[in-house]
C-alpha cells in the first residue's frame, strides 16, 4: 500500500497527472525507442504503437492502478495485474526492463508536467510506479516457474505440422515441438506468442489463443488476417509464408481467461476470431466427458465468415447439457439470429459465471446486458485481444 505521505500527495495530483498521462506516455515511448530501438523492432507490438492504442493502454493501467491504491488500499487489484502479467510473461519480459521503463517515464513526467513535478510529488508517484512493478515481477516470476522457464526464457521452435484454411481470411496452423519433445502442458483458454522474422529485419510478436484442448501431442492456433500495415504485420506474414514443415518461434502458453474446475454453469460468449479460446474449453469439456450446463453465444459477420463453425456445433452437440445461440450480421439461411449477439435472449442457469472474449464494443455490450440481468461482476471475465483498453471493468 501507499505510505501515508504519498496518499494525499498522490490523491491531489491524480486529476493532473491522469489528464496528462496521454502525452506523458507519449513522449514516454519516443524517449524509450530512441535510446532503445530494438524494443520497438522486436518486442513492441508496432502496429499497437502507430495507432496509439499501446499508449492508451498504458495510460489506463497507471491511472487505474493509482484509483485502486486510494480507494482499496488494503488491496490490489490483482485481475488487472494478472492480464498484463500474464501478456508480459508471453513476451518474454525481464525484471531489468522495468528499471528501464521507470527512467523514461520518470523523464517524460517531468518534461510533461514541469515544475508542478516536485520532490514529494516525485517521490509519492514513485511509490505508484514500483508498487506496480514489484507486483507485475512478482507475477510474472511465478509464471515463470510455473511455467518451468528461467525469466524472459520463453521460446520453442515449434514445426507446423499442417495448414489448413478456414475462412477466407482465416487459417489454423497445427504445431508440434521441433525436436520431437512432448508438448507443454496448458489451461483451456490460454494463448502463446507467436514470434516471426519480417522482412526488414524486425522480430514481431502476437498472440494467439490454442484453439484446441490441451492434452494431445499438438498444438493448435488459428490466425485471422488482420488488414493494414504494420497492424497486420504478424497475421499477413503468416497467411502468405507459413507452411506444413516450416517452423516458427512459439512461447509457452500464457494467459489468465481458463476453464474453471466444479460443475458449476457456463457461458461461453464470443465474437469473430473470439471463438478460439472458447474452442479450446469446449474440446476439453467433451474429452473429458463434462456434464456441466453449458450456454454458448457466439457472433459472427456471416456463415462464411465463422472460422471452425462446423466444429463449434459438434462440440456443442456432444455436450448433455450444452446449448448453442448464434448471431450472424447477414445469416442467409443459417437459422441464425440476425443482427449482433443478445444475451438477454438466452436461459441462463442461476449461478452461471460467464467467459466472454471478441472486440471491445462486444465485451461493452455483452457485460452490461449480463449485469443488467442480474450476473455478479465477479462471475463475468474476459480477454480482449491486443491492448486492454478496457482496464478496471472486471469486477
Amino acid at each position: 500500500m501507499l505510505s501515508e505521505q504519498a496518499v494525499p500527495v498522490v490523491r491531489a495530483t491524480l486529476p493532473a497527472v491522469g489528464g496528462a498521462l496521454d502525452k506523458i506516455t507519449e513522449r514516454f515511448y519516443a524517449r524509450l525507442f530512441a535510446a532503445h530501438p530494438e524494443l520497438l523492432r522486436d518486442l513492441f507490438n508496432r502496429g499497437n504503437q502507430a495507432n496509439g492504442e499501446q499508449r492508451k493502454a498504458l495510460a489506463g493501467s497507471i491511472a487505474a492502478f493509482a484509483v485502486a491504491l486510494l480507494d482499496n488500499p488494503d488491496s490490489r487489484p490483482d485481475a488487472m495485474l494478472s492480464r498484463i502479467a500474464h501478456k508480459h510473461a508471453s513476451l518474454g519480459v525481464s525484471s531489468e526492463q522495468y528499471k528501464t521503463v521507470h527512467e523514461h517515464l520518470f523523464a517524460a513526467i517531468v518534461e510533461v508536467l514541469g515544475d508542478a513535478v516536485t520532490p514529494e510529488v516525485a517521490q509519492a508517484w514513485d511509490e505508484v510506479y514500483w508498487l506496480m512493478a514489484n507486483a507485475l515481477i512478482a507475477v510474472e516470476a511465478r509464471l515463470y516457474q510455473e511455467a518451468g522457464v528461467t525469466e524472459g526464457q520463453v521460446w520453442r521452435s515449434m514445426e507446423i505440422a499442417e495448414r489448413r484454411e478456414e475462412t477466407a481470411d482465416t487459417v489454423s496452423f497445427v504445431l508440434r515441438p521441433a525436436d520431437g519433445s512432448p508438448t507443454v502442458p496448458f489451461r483451456p483458454g490460454q494463448y502463446v506468442s507467436v514470434r516471426v522474422a519480417l522482412p526488414d529485419g524486425a522480430r514481431q510478436i502476437r498472440q494467439y489463443s490454442l484453439s484446441a484442448a490441451p492434452g494431445r501431442p499438438q498444438w493448435r492456433i488459428t490466425v485471422k488476417r488482420v488488414d493494414g500495415d504494420p497492424a497486420g504485420e504478424v497475421s499477413s506474414w503468416l497467411h502468405a509464408h507459413a507452411a506444413a514443415g516450416d517452423t516458427v518461434e512459439v512461447s509457452v502458453p500464457f494467459g489468465d481467461l481458463v476453464l474453471p474446475e466444479g460443475e458449476s454453469p457456463l457461458l461461453l460468449a464470443s465474437a469473430g476470431i473470439g471463438s478460439t479460446p472458447m474452442l479450446a474449453m469446449l474440446d476439453h469439456l467433451v474429452t473429458t466427458g463434462s456434464t456441466r450446463p453449458v450456454v454458448v453465444a457466439h457472433a459472427d459477420r456471416s456463415p462464411a465468415a465463422h472460422a471452425h463453425a462446423e466444429e463449434l456445433r459438434r462440440l456443442v452437440a456432444a455436450l448433455p447439457q450444452g446449448t448453442l445461440h448464434l448471431w450472424y450480421e447477414e445469416p442467409g439461411e443459417s437459422g441464425a439470429r440476425p443482427g449482433r449477439a443478445d444475451v438477454t435472449l438466452v436461459d441462463l442457469p442461476a449461478g452461471t459465471t460467464a467467459y466472454l472474449c471478441g472486440p471491445l464494443p462486444f465485451l461493452r455490450a455483452v457485460r452490461g446486458d449480463l449485469l443488467g440481468r442480474g450476473t455478479a461482476a465477479a462471475d463475468i471475465h474476459y480477454e480482449v485481444f491486443g491492448p486492454d483498453l478496457w482496464l478496471g471493468a472486471e469486477g
